[in-house]
Formats: C-alpha cells, sequence, structure tokens
C-alpha cells in the first residue's frame, strides 16, 4: 500500500513536467496511454478471453467504468486549473465520501466519531475553497471534489456488484479518452510529453492500481488502506515544492492540515478498534 501510494504521489510532478497548457489533452493521452497498458496486461492474462472478461462486467461494471473515466479525467482538469496541494487534499477526503455513500446506499453505519471527522473535513475544505474564490481558482477546486464523489460511488459498485476492477479501469480509461477527446484535438504534445505520460499510465496508474485490486484489498481492512492512503496527500505536494517550486499557499496548509488530521484521527481510532477486537478473539 505504500508503494501504491509513492507511485499515486507522482501523478502531479510529473504533469508539472509535461508542461501541457491544455488539461483535456492531459487526460486525453493519459487515458489512452492506460488502455493500452491495460489491454496488453489483458491480452497476457487471459488471451482470448480478454474480450469475454471486458464483456461479463455488466451493468455494474459500467457504473465502475464511468466512476474511473470520471476520476481520470477530473484529476488531469483539476491540475490545469488549481495547485497539486489543493486537487490532492481535497481528494483526500475519500474515506469520508465512501463512508457517506455506504451509509446512503449500503446501509452501512457510520460511527460518531466519522460524523465528527466529516465535520472537520467540511471546515477545511471551506477554508481551502474560501481561499480559492478569493484566488480566482475556484473551478479547480470544484473539479477536484468531483474526484472522491465519483471514487465514493465506485466503492459502492464495487460492494454492491464485486467488479472485476481491472477490466473497469480499461473502459474507464476508454470513456475518458472519448470524453476528452473533443477539447483537447487537435494535439501539441510531442515526444517529450508522449513519454511522460507514458510512464504516468503504467506507473502512476495501471501498476499501482493493479497491485492494489489484487494484492492490498484482500489482506488490509478498510481503515489501514484509508489511513496509508494520506501519504499521498502529504507525498505528491511535497514532490511538485522540491521539483517545481510550487508552493502549496497558507490557506491550502491550514485547511489541508484540519482535514488530514480529521482523517488521521478517525481512521487511526477505527484501526486500533479493529485491532482489539482481532486480539479479544485471539
Amino acid at each position: 500500500m505504500v508503494a501504491c501510494t509513492a507511485l499515486w504521489s507522482m501523478g502531479g510532478v510529473l504533469t508539472r513536467a509535461a508542461s501541457l497548457s491544455s488539461g483535456w489533452e492531459a487526460a486525453f493521452l493519459r487515458s489512452t496511454l492506460l488502455c493500452v497498458a491495460i489491454a496488453a496486461l489483458m491480452l497476457i492474462e487471459h488471451r482470448a478471453r480478454a474480450l469475454a472478461q471486458i464483456a461479463a462486467i455488466g451493468r455494474i461494471g459500467l457504473l465502475s467504468a464511468l466512476a474511473w473515466a470520471a476520476m481520470f479525467t477530473c484529476f488531469m482538469l483539476a491540475l490545469s486549473y488549481t495547485t497539486v496541494a489543493n486537487t490532492l487534499v481535497i481528494m483526500g477526503t475519500l474515506p469520508l465520501f465512501a463512508a457517506a455513500a455506504g451509509w446512503i446506499f449500503l446501509r452501512e453505519p457510520v460511527p460518531p466519531r466519522t460524523w465528527l471527522a466529516m465535520a472537520a473535513a467540511a471546515v477545511g475544505i471551506g477554508i481551502m475553497f474560501h481561499d480559492a474564490l478569493r484566488a480566482g481558482s475556484l473551478a479547480g477546486s470544484l473539479v477536484a471534489l468531483a474526484i472522491p464523489i465519483a471514487a465514493a460511488l465506485n466503492y459502492v459498485a464495487v460492494k454492491v456488484g464485486r467488479v472485476d476492477l481491472v477490466p473497469a479501469l480499461l473502459l474507464g480509461g476508454a470513456l475518458s479518452a472519448l470524453a476528452a477527446w473533443p477539447q483537447a484535438a487537435p494535439l501539441a504534445a510531442g515526444g517529450r510529453e508522449i513519454a511522460i505520460f507514458g510512464a504516468l499510465a503504467v506507473f502512476q496508474l495501471a501498476l499501482p492500481c493493479i497491485v492494489f485490486v489484487r494484492f492490498v484489498v484482500p489482506r488490509l481492512s478498510a481503515a489501514e488502506i484509508g489511513l496509508l492512503s494520506l501519504l499521498e496527500v502529504v507525498l505528491g505536494p511535497l514532490w511538485v515544492w522540491l521539483a517545481q517550486g510550487e508552493e502549496p499557499g497558507a490557506a491550502v496548509l491550514a485547511g489541508g492540515a484540519l482535514v488530514l488530521a480529521a482523517l488521521a484521527a478517525n481512521e487511526g481510532i477505527a484501526l486500533a478498534r479493529e485491532r482489539r477486537a482481532k486480539n479479544a478473539r485471539a
């Protein structure tokens, strides 16, 4: 999980290194090259049955693919409108949105500590949105907010339908590329940009997502995953600050600290209780 988080955190710094002004073109390139990588993997793994695996995902799988497409597209667009730190902190609220989605759609109970964490995180996001409104980057914050919402819906789809996320990833990448293409054309990217987005597709998306689905999810609890995923919120802005000199800003730091503290407290308490319950059963 730590390795996955470290790879996910490279998205911002590599996107900044590509120097593309159009978030639509960035989304198109990354999603298209992701499709190539996932398709190659599926052909190696399933051979002639690869198309059957895609066709078998059903309506719930299509919902998951739509959620992936929204996440892929909105991430690139958000980075073109606002800072990496602002984008990643807002994305880091996923555990809270997932808890809310589970409560609404799956009737999963939400403990009081999570409701308190949601309230604290809402205050933190409010601070960031107020600053974004003043700085004229509200559009980027709103686009970034769509990412954890889509990811929470994806969580519900996976829980309900037990979706194979690899074909859903492929279809999501294809839908993202199709949605971005009308705004991306004509492409301005050269060989350097294509190489960067190829690296993003393989190492920042395909590899960590597949490792996450195949190895992390079956072995770690939701609380452990949620807590370790906070590393992306810390590492992502750090890489961009060191490499590009992009400073988060005081409001993003203040709001982000409140969001991270709320998330860490919620997930840490949940993890401690899970371990006490395991020890009691043992």
